[in-house]
């Protein structure tokens, strides 16, 4: 679908992309995570032909951005961070004109248009000017834009980014539902939001890509309980690897080093870990959890859950007896810089509820106090 190759940008001395390769497949929803200024918003940039590259390729279902923008760029819908809206038009005006820039025309144009802000939840707000909308309502509008088209790719830069929690919270679940017939690639700088909303996240750091793999796996990556101790410096002397591997460090590299020599290094050394440190099973009456293959079985039926509803499941069944609050809950399992609200809590109880059966009897809500695995 999209094939990156050695992309590369530089600005003078500056490389604010530093050889990237990466292929994106049909049908899922990606993730860019890393800090602002890490890159992401020029490898977007570049993706959808609106900036040039130093170096590298990007092909788009076969078509080079460059050699070949007019058919790269049709198969592309794309939401920069900063959305180029005209806040003296309504929705309805803008959506026309971008339809219309696009070679939409007619009875295709109106009906697109219709689909678009049905999709987006903009019914109602179509005739209001864009400058009277909320922030909420206006990134609906440049999603929407993004859709004129029919793309076969979305890309979204920073999506929720000034949003209130309510606000978040609805743009995600839109994107959720627009990865159902898209692919989907979004960027952030939240670690929590990748995980709720993609399927694979490429990490991004200094312009180099340091990882990229499912969310869960990731997550086992960067935030196993073992601690892996690097130190990079560049220094290349042995008394100085001999003095570093004796302060605790698990490895030394000197500078400058590969992230992907990084990456693997890491990896060895948390299999090793993982390894020595196997998690036991969870079984509570017809209900067994099975950590290592990341797996649920009721009554002897595998049971299909989402990563969210199998750690909420998983540090139900460790705390068994011990009472939550959702804000607990959420600080456990979303983590602190989650930006939803406790009815995010709720709703995955209840449908994880749904899904064990008669096994789901062993979450409890406690009124005013939260939730606990009673045994």
């Amino acid at each position: 679908m999209i094939s990156v190759e050695h992309l590369t940008k530089r600005y003078g001395e500056f490389t604010a992309v530093d050889d990237l390769s990466f292929e994106i497949q049909e049908g899922h929803v990606y993730g860019f995570l890393g800090p602002n200024g890490a890159g992401k918003s020029t490898t977007m940039n570049i993706m959808t032909g609106c900036l040039s590259a130093t170096e590298g390729r990007v092909r788009i279902d076969g078509y080079d951005i460059f050699e070949e923008p007019n058919k790269a760029k049709r198969l592309l819908g794309y939401l920069p961070e900063q959305p180029p809206l005209y806040m003296n038009e309504t929705a309805l005006e803008y959506l026309k004109f971008v339809g219309e820039a696009k070679g939409l025309k007619g009875r295709e144009l109106t009906s697109q248009i219709e689909n678009v802000i049905q999709q987006t939840r903009l019914e109602g707000m179509e005739h209001r000017l864009i400058s009277k909308l909320s922030k909420g309502y206006r990134q609906r509008v440049g999603i929407a834009q993004a859709l004129l088209g029919d793309p076969k790719i979305i890309i979204l830069d920073e999506p929720t980014v000034g949003l209130d929690p309510i606000q978040i919270i609805e743009i995600r679940e839109l994107i959720q539902q627009l990865g159902q017939e898209h692919t989907v690639i979004l960027s952030s700088h939240i670690l929590s939001e990748v995980q709720t909303i993609c399927e694979k996240v490429l990490i991004i750091a200094k312009g180099k890509l340091v990882a990229f793999d499912a969310p869960e796996n990731l997550e086992k990556l960067f935030l196993a309980s073992h601690n892996v101790s690097f130190i990079t410096e560049a220094k290349k002397d042995d008394i100085d690897k001999i003095r570093g591997l004796g302060l605790g460090a698990d490895d030394y590299m000197t500078k400058p080093f590969s992230p992907k020599v990084l990456l693997a290094k890491v990896n060895a050394l948390l299999r090793r870990s993982s390894t020595e440190n196997t998690q036991s099973t969870l079984t509570v009456g017809n209900l067994t959890l099975v950590p290592t293959s990341h797996s649920v079985i009721v009554a002897g039926d595998d049971i299909d859950l989402t990563y969210k509803e199998f750690e909420l499941l998983r540090f139900f069944m460790q705390n068994r007896n011990q009472v939550f609050s959702r804000e607990q809950l959420l600080n456990r399992i979303w983590g602190y810089d989650f930006e939803g609200n406790s009815r995010t809590v709720d709703t995955h109880i209840k449908t994880l509820r749904q899904k064990l059966g008669a096994e789901g009897r062993y979450i409890v809500t406690l009124i005013r106090s939260g939730y606990k695995f009673e045994v």
